[in-house]
């Protein structure tokens, strides 16, 4: 931001890359991350596995309660281990480069605001490589029929 920071927290569908949740806060508080997956599960389900990095948010007592209270499995990336977390941090990138850093936000609400159009953007109409030029909502949906046949 012009004065400050925020600190973004999101859960991705690893097949898709959609984001299903995300939360702008001020703070690297806990709370935060477990409202985002609380989010998450409310509207898409619950995984068999959560994976996130080593932050003190994700390794609290109140985030991995949430989790493993839910009977989700939870996996932590070790140290050096990037590749377990790829996708979020592409998310990264491409959120820093196509939105933040072209931006300089005046106000947390307004970095709310954008960040969440953003998020609309990057699930609806950015089309990924690796996704064979899909949306990640295209590659989300189309998975479903899939999904429910095999359950």
């Amino acid at each position: 931001m012009a004065r400050g920071f925020v600190y973004l927290t999101a859960v991705v569908d690893w097949a898709s890359r959609r984001v299903l949740a995300h939360r702008v806060a001020i703070t690297l508080e806990a709370e935060h991350a477990v409202a985002v997956l609380e989010e998450a599960f409310a509207r898409y389900g619950q995984p068999e596995i959560v994976n996130t990095d080593q932050g003190s948010q994700f390794t609290s007592d109140v985030f991995t309660e949430t989790v493993l209270g839910k009977g989700v499995r939870l996996s932590m990336d070790g140290k050096g281990s990037w590749r377990d977390n790829v996708f979020v941090e592409r998310l990264w990138r491409s959120v820093k480069y196509e939105e933040v850093y072209l931006k300089a936000y005046e106000s947390v609400s307004q970095a709310r605001e954008s960040i969440a159009a953003y998020m609309t953007w990057y699930n609806r109409q950015r089309p990924h490589s690796s996704l064979t030029d899909r949306t990640p909502d295209e590659a989300y949906f189309a998975m479903l029929p899939a999904i429910n046949t095999a359950a």
